[in-house]
């Protein structure tokens, strides 16, 4: 019997990691065309090009923290803006967005790239800060205000009903990737911004 179980375990095992090897190049093609999808998608046009895709490190709240920049131009290779992906701890985990804005700082839009948020609730991050939701950041500049805040802080952007905290969580992750988008790329931007007090030179790394 132990000899059965161990020559099960053995070929099981071969067989995931056969599975595993024969569908991990599909997969990271899939998360490449999802990506450069929801880059287009929060640039608001399919009419540019990603020029760069820089990994950027900067502190927040005391720790070091590490985002993506992807630079793009538009049609005639003018300088369009960045997609930034930004993450911070929502209400179920890890909360994970991909935030466009264009040269002068504004939010051209967003899409969430992960979340394990509350169904019903907490999810409705997707769509409650888009153009048509209730608390709509697109269109927003972040030059004179980087920090985005919910109503119940003093701010002025409605949280999701009964999500305070996904709320929160997710205008840290946009103002935060605001602040490495100004550092690095922000016409006129100073050489640092200030996001919930901390403030500090980022580290591009590409």
């Amino acid at each position: 019997m132990v000899i059965v179980l161990v020559t099960v375990a053995v070929v099981s095992g071969g067989l995931l990691a056969w599975v595993n090897q024969v569908t991990a190049g599909p997969i990271s093609q899939q998360d490449k065309m999802a990506l450069a999808n929801g880059i287009k998608r929060v640039m608001g046009t399919s009419e540019m090009t990603v020029v760069s895709s820089d990994s950027v490190t900067q502190p927040f709240d005391g720790k070091s923290q590490t985002f993506i920049v992807h630079k793009a131009n538009d049609a005639r290779g003018h300088f369009l803006g960045a997609a930034v992906e930004s993450s911070t701890m929502g209400f179920g985990g890890e909360l994970k967005v991909l935030v466009g804005f264009d040269a002068e700082g504004k939010v051209l839009g967003y899409t969430i790239l992960q979340h394990s948020e509350t169904p019903g609730l907490g999810a409705k991050v997707d769509t409650w800060f888009q153009q048509d939701g209730k608390g709509c950041i697109v269109g927003r500049s972040m030059k004179d205000h980087p920090t985005l805040v919910v109503s119940k802080d003093g701010g002025d952007i409605d949280a999701i009903t009964a999500s305070t905290i996904t709320s929160r969580a997710f205008l840290k992750a946009v103002s935060q990737a605001y602040s490495v988008y100004a550092g690095q790329y922000a016409k006129d931007s100073a050489d640092s911004v200030t996001v919930d007090g901390l403030s500090g030179a980022s580290q591009l790394h590409k």
